[in-house]
């Protein structure tokens, strides 16, 4: 059974930082490009950021660009969000890219006050 868990959100202060990580379970994703994506209340979810297999490349959201960095270890995906902005307060998800539906995790709060 794969299972994708995000951890790492909480609430900071604008200009704080945060480390989400996503373990992945259930079989390889060795050979995936894994994603992040966010979700506000009413609203499509976003994506975020992408790293390709071995990390030889990595994609982000205009919005984030400079800001947040994606990793990938053995299989757990990391995205280290900086100089947080009230605007990247969202629920985030970590799922191949491009994502399986039947891969959503419960995903983990940030909340970024200004």
């Amino acid at each position: 059974q794969v299972q994708l868990v995000e951890s790492g959100g909480g609430s900071v202060q604008a200009g704080g930082s945060l480390r989400l990580s996503c373990v992945a379970s259930g079989r390889s994703f060795g050979s995936d490009t894994m994603g992040w994506f966010r979700q506000t209340p009413g609203k499509a979810r976003d994506f975020v950021a992408a790293v390709s297999r071995y990390s030889h490349s990595k994609s982000y959201a205009d919005s984030v660009k400079g800001r947040f960095t994606i990793d990938r270890k053995s299989n757990t995906i990391y995205l280290q969000m900086n100089s947080l902005k009230p605007d990247d307060t969202a629920v985030y998800y970590c799922n191949t890219h491009p994502p399986d539906s039947t891969y959503w995790g419960q995903g983990t709060q940030v909340t970024v006050s200004s």
